[in-house]
């Protein structure tokens, strides 16, 4: 039966190394918000300079097509 827990724990004990520490975990769940944070703020600013210079591009062979 020991043995049967040591190689459960041995061959456990390599996966404890792919889950960070809370306080790591922490950091990063921050750059995380503070990354898309700035990426919406970002976007919203961008959306209607792409949205004027896509009708821009469009118009033109939207109204030709119609003729």
């Amino acid at each position: 039966m020991i043995q049967l827990f040591l190689t459960v724990a041995f061959s456990a004990a390599p996966f404890t190394l792919y889950i960070p520490p809370i306080r790591s975990l922490n950091l990063f769940v921050e750059t995380v918000e503070l990354l898309l944070r700035d990426a919406v703020s970002h976007t919203l600013s961008v959306y209607p300079s792409l949205r004027l210079a896509f009708s821009r591009f469009v118009s033109p062979h939207l109204s030709a097509a119609r003729r």
